[in-house]
């Protein structure tokens, strides 16, 4: 589990038969899941300032792949008793998202990011989403897509100074919505079910 806050900017040393390694201030250990651009992996190996994950053909296949060199973003799991920021993360992509507007508000920029339909269901207005492993509110819901806006502190610390229009990020959902979302369904087979349609069901109980 993960909060969606960057522990820091690690520097791909190498990405070889589907091995990724980074070189990073954090020590792992064996064994340990970590975060890479949202992605949970698996530390296979470590040296004094490095660290080797794998990556799987069918896991490569689900990711913005493009994006696993230069500085990838990095945030290894919670351990019992951490602060709790940011929001439950599980690591597991959902989607690829593409940005496909970028706009200077002058003390804050608002990023428009398009998804499958089949996942937009679970953005919800005020809600969170994870964008490359970034714990982020969501302003604003389209048919296909979203708006973010993001302060200048995230951009100068995060890939977001590096994103243009066209570029592909990881998209993780809010486990909730997904969870909350589903459980309704199942016992509404044949109701077009919507975010008005669960709200009017729990105000019955």
């Amino acid at each position: 589990m993960f909060t969606g806050l960057i522990k820091e900017m690690a520097t791909v040393v190498s990405f070889d038969n589907n091995i990724l390694t980074l070189n990073s201030s954090y020590s792992p250990n064996i064994g340990d899941s970590i975060a890479i651009n949202g992605a949970c992996l698996t530390v296979i190996s470590f040296t004094n300032d490095t660290f080797s994950v794998e990556l799987s053909p069918e896991s490569q296949s689900h990711l913005a792949i493009e994006n696993y060199k230069g500085l990838v973003h990095m945030e290894p799991a919670m351990s019992m008793g951490d602060r709790f920021e940011g929001h439950i993360v599980q690591g597991h992509i959902d989607c690829i998202g593409n940005i496909t507007d970028i706009k200077d508000n002058g003390n804050s920029t608002d990023f428009f990011i398009s998804i499958p339909k089949e996942q937009i269901k679970f953005i919800i207005q005020k809600g969170s989403v994870t964008v490359d492993g970034i714990s982020l509110t969501i302003n604003d819901v389209f048919d296909d897509y979203f708006r973010l806006t993001i302060i200048p502190h995230t951009i100068e610390n995060t890939l977001f100074k590096s994103y243009k229009i066209g570029s592909r990020v990881n998209i993780e959902t809010d486990m909730f919505a997904r969870y909350i979302y589903n459980i309704f369904k199942k016992g509404n087979s044949n109701q077009n079910l919507s975010w008005d349609n669960i709200d009017n069901i729990m105000a019955t109980y």
